[in-house]
């Protein structure tokens, strides 16, 4: 098992940064669920992790060790979003999975190990000569597990695996997933906007807005008992039970407002435009509009990067 560590890693494309001085331990054998918005900057941090977006600043720690010292054939692998791009249509699925392999071993072995993986996220060992063309997308997102896991990693990444799959299929993806990371003890990276997929997999959440993290915890109490408004807002926007978390206080300014430029972002709280605990409801709250909470946010529940986290509480359900 190992431990992945964001230290103050920052990510920019030219004026625009996707990841801003975001710091998110995942401890070693646990699961750390990562929500937000579109352009939050979820992908961007799991692509800076595994070398595919250029850190700025700050660090990627592997057990201590900066990522970027490590060898090409690092213990952290990713599975992405698409299943029908992420394998190459005209290498059959065994020979993609073999590519992935590290080097030494003997043909015979590679062959058996490509079995023994496809078994392991429940595919039939006698697919291995078929190409992605002949998988459903569900088939395809297992081959994706299985030729990430044939570089045995330590840490996984898994950048919103469900989101391009029928719903019919997402629960049997998950159920495997969460069956894998457990028999393996691997540490995982699991980004997804489904809060409900979230809660299933992970044992801690964080919340990810305009590029940095608002609010991170183990994954019940920030489901029950969130403290940043951002995180509120997202649970009442969730088509789920989560609705019965949260007391009617606000509720709905997520769907009634778009987020700020991420080319301009606002001065102070960056969720100030939105927040219904901020300025726009309480004309006296201008602390928000100049002051940065997540300056002293390690000091609050949750590290919430709010000045007023503490005077709204959440009601818990019966």
């Amino acid at each position: 098992m190992s431990a992945l560590e964001f230290d103050g890693v920052s990510v920019r494309y030219g004026k625009l940064t996707a990841v801003d001085g975001v710091s998110l331990t995942v401890p070693s054998g646990q699961v750390v669920g990562l929500v937000g918005e579109s352009g939050s900057g979820k992908s961007t941090l799991a692509r800076a992790a595994a070398g595919l977006a250029p850190v700025s600043a700050g660090r990627v720690l592997l057990d201590g060790v900066d990522v970027r010292r490590l060898p090409r054939r690092r213990p952290l692998q990713m599975v992405f979003q698409d299943p029908y791009s992420s394998l190459d249509p005209r290498m059959a699925i065994g020979e993609s999975i073999t590519e992935a392999m590290p080097p030494g071993t003997s043909r015979a072995e590679r062959r058996a190990e490509v079995d023994r993986l496809l078994e392991l996220v429940n595919l039939d060992p006698g697919s291995a000569a078929a190409l992605p063309g002949r998988l459903s997308g569900g088939q395809r997102q297992r081959v994706a597990l299985a030729r990430a896991l044939a570089g045995r990693p330590k840490v996984l990444v898994a950048d919103e695996i469900t989101s391009a799959l029928d719903v019919s299929v997402q629960g049997a993806v998950l159920n495997l997933v969460r069956d894998v990371q457990r028999r393996l003890a691997l540490s995982m990276l699991f980004i997804s906007h489904n809060l409900a997929v979230v809660r299933y997999v992970s044992d801690v959440v964080a919340v990810m807005y305009l590029g940095r993290i608002v609010e991170a915890g183990p994954a019940e109490q920030v489901l029950t008992e969130p403290k940043h408004p951002y995180t509120r807002d997202l649970l009442a926007a969730a088509p789920s039970a989560h609705r019965r978390l949260l007391d009617d206080t606000g509720a709905g300014a997520l769907a009634d407002t778009e987020p700020a430029d991420p080319h301009h972002p606002p001065a102070g709280c960056r969720y100030h435009p939105r927040c219904p605990i901020g300025p726009l409801v309480h004309a006296d709250r201008t602390l928000c509009l100049t002051a940065d909470p997540a300056d002293e946010a390690a000091a609050r529940p949750h590290s919430a990067a709010c000045h007023y986290a503490a005077s709204h509480p959440t009601r818990r359900s019966a």
